[in-house]
C-alpha cells in the first residue's frame, strides 16, 4: 500500500428498503487491502450510462424524491410501487454500490505483476465505480495509451464494446446488415463511425432533424426519423438498399421493434421470386438492449414467420466469444480511444452531486446527447 492512502473513502450507494422507498446516499468505506493481483484505482472518472440507471434508481418515481442531509452528504429519498418493490425483493434492504465503468490512476498494487501498472492510468468495468478508490483484479483493466487522460478513458467499456459487440454479433449470425434506434447517442455516433470504416451497411433511425443531420455529418448513409409522415417508406427504401436483417433496439417499448420487422419483410418481399402465405424465408432479427420506452412491446403480425425477438445484453455477449475476441475488442477500444470511441459529456458532477434534484431530475430522462461524468474526488 502506499503510505500517504486514506484508512476510508466516500462511495454512493443504493438501498431498497423493506417499506418501499429507494435511498441513495454516500458510505465511507474502509480501503480494502489488496490480493496479490488486485491494483487499487483512484477513481477519477466514472460516467452515467442508461444501465447504470436500473441499479442507481430501482424504478423509483424520482418525481416523489426527498433531500435531506447536508450538502456534502445529501441523502435521496424516494417512493417505489408495491409492484416494483416485489420485482426487487432479492435486493430489499441490501445496500448497493453503484457505476459499471470508469477510470483513474493506479495507487497501490499487489506483489505480482499488477506492479507493473502502478502509477499508470487505466480503465476498468468492475462495478462500483461511483467511489473514490476501487480495488479490482488486474485482468478487469484496460491500461490506456500514454498520455490518455482517466476523462478520455472513463467510457471505455459499456459503449464502445456494445458498437463493437453489435457488429461482431453481426458477423456471427450472418446478417447483411443493421439497424440501430435511438442512433444519435454517444453508442449510436460510434456505431457510424465503425461502420463507415468497417463498410457496414447501417440503418439508423433518430426522432429529431437535428439527429439526423449529427448522423449525416459522420457519414451515415441512412438515416430515418421516426416522428416523419414518410418514415416508414423511408425505413423500407434503407433496407432495400443495405438489405439489414439484423436491428439493436434501445427502447424496447412500443411499437417500434414490429415496424422494423415489417420493414425487414417489405424489403425482402421486393426481390422475393413468388409469393408464400408464410412470407420471407429470410430470418430478420431485432435484439432489444434497453429500455428507454418502458412500456409493453407491442407486435404487430404482419411479417412472416422467419423472424425473432430477444434481448442483448453485453456482459452475456462477451462471456460467451471467448479471451481471443474479446482481446481483440478491447484492443481496438485502447487504439481508437480518442478517435472512434471518444465521449462527450454535457456536466461533469462530483458524487454529492450526483443526488443533488439539478442533477437526477436531468439523467433521469436519459435525453439523447445528455451524457453525466462522475467526478469522485472533485468537492
Amino acid at each position: 500500500m502506499t503510505a500517504d492512502l486514506p484508512d476510508n473513502a466516500l462511495e454512493l450507494r443504493s438501498l431498497v428498503t423493506s417499506h418501499g422507498t429507494l435511498e441513495l446516499s454516500l458510505h465511507e468505506v474502509p480501503i480494502p487491502v489488496l490480493t496479490a493481483n488486485e491494483v487499487l484505482v483512484r477513481v477519477e472518472a466514472s460516467p452515467i450510462n442508461p444501465s447504470d440507471l436500473g441499479l442507481l434508481l430501482a424504478g423509483a418515481d424520482m418525481t416523489t424524491a426527498n433531500v435531506a442531509g447536508t450538502p456534502e452528504r445529501p441523502v435521496i429519498t424516494a417512493s417505489l410501487t408495491e409492484v416494483t418493490l416485489r420485482a426487487l425483493s432479492e435486493r430489499v434492504d441490501r445496500s448497493l454500490a453503484v457505476g459499471n465503468e470508469g477510470a483513474g490512476i493506479v495507487v497501490a498494487a499487489g506483489s505480482s505483476a499488477a506492479q507493473a501498472l502502478l502509477g499508470r492510468t487505466v480503465a476498468i468495468a468492475g462495478g462500483s465505480m461511483y467511489a473514490q478508490y476501487r480495488a479490482v483484479d488486474v485482468s478487469a483493466c484496460l491500461l490506456l495509451p500514454e498520455g490518455t487522460t482517466a476523462r478520455e478513458g472513463a467510457s471505455s467499456f459499456v459503449n464502445p464494446l456494445t458498437a463493437l459487440g453489435m457488429i461482431e454479433t453481426m458477423r456471427r449470425e450472418g446478417h447483411p446488415g443493421l439497424v440501430h434506434t435511438a442512433a444519435a447517442s454517444n453508442l449510436g455516433q460510434m456505431l457510424v463511425k465503425l461502420c463507415v470504416e468497417d463498410g457496414v451497411p447501417l440503418v439508423n433511425i433518430v426522432r429529431k432533424p437535428d439527429q439526423e443531420e449529427l448522423l449525416r455529418s459522420l457519414g451515415a448513409g441512412y438515416v430515418c426519423n421516426s416522428t416523419s409522415p414518410t418514415f416508414m417508406r423511408d425505413l423500407v427504401e434503407a433496407l432495400k438498399a443495405t438489405s439489414a436483417t439484423l436491428a439493436f433496439d434501445a427502447t424496447g417499448g412500443g411499437k417500434l421493434a414490429s415496424h422494423i420487422l415489417t420493414g425487414m419483410e417489405a424489403a425482402a418481399n421486393s426481390t422475393a421470386k413468388g409469393y408464400s402465405g408464410y412470407g420471407s424465408t429470410i430470418h430478420k432479427q431485432v435484439y432489444i438492449y434497453g429500455g428507454l420506452d418502458p412500456s409493453a412491446t407491442v407486435l404487430t403480425r404482419s411479417f412472416g414467420f422467419a423472424w425473432s425477438v430477444g434481448g442483448w445484453l453485453l456482459t452475456p455477449f462477451l462471456q460467451s466469444v471467448g479471451p481471443e475476441a474479446l482481446g481483440r475488442l478491447r484492443a481496438r477500444v485502447a487504439k481508437e480511444l480518442t478517435t472512434t470511441f471518444a465521449s462527450a459529456y454535457t456536466r461533469e458532477v462530483s458524487l454529492a452531486g450526483v443526488l443533488k434534484p439539478e442533477a437526477f431530475n436531468s439523467y433521469v430522462k436519459q435525453a439523447t446527447g445528455e451524457k453525466f461524468l462522475v467526478t469522485p474526488h472533485v468537492l
